[in-house]
């Protein structure tokens, strides 16, 4: 038979003992407390709320990644990083046909925010001759664009927004990228799309293409590009700008070939816009070129021998004063010859304004060599 035992409290050990339970009370109290109270915050966050904290957590993400120096991001970590920074942009041109009606047409491409107060990167073609140029944000807000500049040999255009608190896209460098490094395309495709994300890998670096009469030193993605991504943005998986894409091989057989301007060569220019509106040192000839390069061509313009003619002579240009007029063919710049406007722009950019060019010109199945003062060009 077990006996039971008395134990007897005195008043000291029953002081200790009440102090213990109220301190452990209130520890358990004020835990459970927080415990609740985070419980009930992350319950009722609202909807906007939980997206903003979600890209706070990417932001951090990405500078922790950053600064680790060779972490990377997910496709889908650097998509919530950058689709802010990647806008849609709307045209209207007025166009006049043969009837002398006027009707207008529209237009889409894309853009790069590149600084938080409404500057924003695009192609020259997105929005060439456009009288009117919209830009709709990732939330939806839709403003009017004012063209800053413009560069048609490196067809980028620079637009600004009357915004601020914009979130601007993070240049990389794009003289340190390697063929099979990850790339990551946002843009407007077919110009009904935006916000479109798009993976593959920087295919080739220094691509040498000829688009529009303009040779382009450009990267090569496999990347998805369709029309209406011109002009956005082609990211690392860092989250960085490294290229604005400008175009896209077409063809029936065609796949996987899309092309960007390298973002290192696109901000001297976009610095250059901002400043003065157009790039400075770049040579003007004052004249339009034609190229005539098949029959059915030549015909249509009335002329029988193929190759580079002037379209159009600028009024007051140096070449108006030096006597060159629109139908003139042209076979020679200095000792080059010419055989299309692209080989001819090729070698006029080896000269610098204000030089004197030589340049051989047939006129009326006579052949003539007239010398002009290379102009700076300034867009109107």
């Amino acid at each position: 038979m077990k006996k039971s035992r008395r134990y007897t409290i005195t008043a000291k050990g029953a002081a200790i003992i009440l102090s213990f339970c109220i301190t452990t009370s209130s520890a358990l109290g004020f835990s459970g407390g927080m415990l609740v109270s985070s419980y009930a915050g992350k319950t009722g966050l609202e909807e906007n709320t939980a997206a903003n904290l979600f890209l706070t957590q990417q932001n951090e993400a990405y500078l922790t990644s950053a600064s680790s120096g060779n972490a990377t991001l997910s496709v889908a970590e650097v998509a919530a990083l950058t689709a802010n920074s990647v806008v849609e942009i709307t045209t209207e041109t007025v166009t006049t046909d043969s009837w002398m009606q006027q009707y207008v047409t529209n237009g889409a491409g894309s853009g790069v925010i590149v600084s938080s107060d409404g500057y924003i990167a695009t192609n020259n073609h997105v929005i060439d001759g456009a009288g009117k140029i919209s830009v709709r944000l990732k939330n939806g807000t839709v403003y009017e664009a004012k063209l800053i500049g413009t560069d048609g040999k490196t067809d980028v255009a620079l637009l600004k927004i009357n915004a601020s608190g914009l979130t601007a896209a993070v240049l990389g460098d794009s003289d340190s990228l390697m063929v099979g490094q990850t790339a990551i395309a946002i843009g407007n495709p077919l110009g009904q799309l935006g916000g479109t994300v798009t993976e593959g890998i920087i295919s080739a670096l220094d691509r040498e293409l000829v688009i529009d009469g303009k040779t382009m030193t450009l990267l090569q993605t496999d990347a998805a590009i369709n029309p209406g991504n011109s002009g956005g943005g082609l990211f690392n998986d860092k989250g960085e700008l490294i290229g604005i894409v400008v175009a896209k091989s077409s063809g029936s057989d065609v796949e996987g070939l899309g092309f960007a301007i390298p973002c290192n060569a696109a901000k001297a220019v976009i610095d250059e816009l901002a400043a003065y509106g157009y790039v400075k040192g770049r040579v003007d000839a004052g004249m339009t070129f034609l190229d005539l390069t098949t029959a059915q061509k030549a015909l249509l313009y009335g002329v029988r021998q193929l190759g580079v003619y002037i379209q159009k002579v600028d009024g007051g240009s140096n070449a108006e004063k030096a006597g060159f007029q629109a139908g003139d063919l042209i076979t020679y710049l200095g000792d080059t010859k010419i055989s299309s406007s692209a080989v001819l722009t090729q070698a006029l950019e080896k000269y610098k304004v204000g030089d004197t060019v030589k340049i051989t010109i047939v006129r009326n199945g006579n052949t003539k060599q007239l010398s002009m003062q290379l102009e700076e060009y300034r867009p109107d």
